[in-house]
């Protein structure tokens, strides 16, 4: 599979189109490690002028400040544009209803972002963080007006559990609501736990999966080692630390960066290129988010694109990764099957 960030693809059930790697801002005017106004520019300039078209950001980000370079960047290129961003994380410390996610703090917080971001609509806002305590129906009757004034043009739901998001697409569709059309879930060959519920959820409900952390935060780019383990390591990073206390830099995320690595080596490309194009391959997968923090990572990023892997290639990417079965898809898919189907060969149902 070779593509090319112009081979747009529709995201879910919409007609909206996109291209198949955004570019995440996360990093756009983080303090000291993030990426400054100059090499975001650089960043920008590299990925609209390849075709690509879907950008990532959240109010949360850097205070707001990545929102706010975008919108300055952005220039008249914004109409072209696919800006996604998110509410639901605090905003202002202290006061109750500036995080979470209710309907105050929802048109709040598109109110803010869409001057940040200088612009008078959102292309698709989504719900950052579930906060366990707003009702369902709220968010989706919220969502659904944000969407009737024209504020907003599509909705989708990032780092929320299967069931509640299956409930809300469902209220949805019965109260002729706008619909969910995105999720954002971590998905990379070190988790894949959402491959069990998340990933066929969003293939049955009409939702595009937008894969966060696809390179694990840079535990699948090759630059750690085991010696990155050792806890009195002189030479650790910020990023290394993070990346300790998350639980991404680990033996068993080691040994699949491993064999990432080889497969990279016979593919002739940096392992990113490699486990970012494995994450395309899944069905359900519609753009994963590209985290770069410069101009030449990113570049890097975008080669993923080209990668043709074999079928035993990604065999072996699977194999390295896959999750352990649970219930009750341990009951459902092996042989005890046949106790539903009696010796009869029943083809799955093709999904949209």
């Amino acid at each position: 599979m070779s593509l090319a960030l112009d081979d747009y693809r529709l995201l879910g059930r919409s007609g909206l189109r996109v291209s198949p790697l955004s570019l995440g801002t996360m990093t756009f005017g983080m303090p000291d490690w993030g990426t400054d106004r100059a090499e975001a520019e650089k960043m920008l300039a590299l990925y609209a002028d390849a075709g690509g078209n879907f950008i990532d950001t959240a109010n949360f980000y850097a205070g707001g400040e990545s929102e706010r370079m975008l919108g300055e960047l952005l220039g008249e290129r914004r109409q072209r544009m696919v800006v996604a961003t998110k509410y639901s994380l605090v905003t202002a410390r202290g006061d109750p209803n500036a995080s979470g996610n209710g309907r105050k703090n929802m048109w709040q917080s598109v109110e803010d972002s869409l001057r940040r971001l200088r612009t008078d609509y959102i292309d698709l806002l989504y719900l950052h963080v579930w906060d366990n305590r707003t009702p369902p129906e709220e968010i989706m009757r919220s969502f659904d007006d944000l969407v009737r004034a024209g504020k907003v043009r599509y909705i989708g739901i990032s780092d929320t559990p299967a069931w509640q998001v299956s409930r809300m697409q469902a209220m949805a569709e019965l109260r002729d609501w706008s619909p969910l059309v995105a999720l954002q879930v971590p998905y990379n060959l070190t988790e894949r736990t959402v491959e069990r519920e998340f990933l066929p959820m969003a293939i049955e409900l009409g939702m595009g999966v937008l894969p966060w952390s696809p390179l694990a935060g840079g535990v699948l780019s090759g630059k750690y080692s085991r010696e990155d383990l050792e806890a009195d390591s002189p030479q650790r990073s910020g990023r290394q630390q993070i990346n300790l206390a998350t639980g991404r830099l680990t033996e068993r995320a080691l040994d699949i960066a491993a064999v990432l690595n080889e497969v990279a080596a016979e593919l002739g490309c940096p392992p990113a290129q490699a486990a970012l194009n494995w994450t395309l391959q899944h069905p359900a997968v519609t753009s994963p988010i590209i985290g770069a923090r410069t101009c030449e990572q990113l570049k890097n990023n975008l080669g993923a694109l080209a990668v043709q892997m074999s079928a035993a290639q990604l065999e072996r990417l699977d194999s390295a990764g896959r999750p352990e079965p649970c219930f009750p898809h341990d009951m459902i898919d092996t042989p005890k099957a046949d106790l539903m189907f009696g010796g009869v060969k029943v083809a799955p149902r093709t999904r949209r």
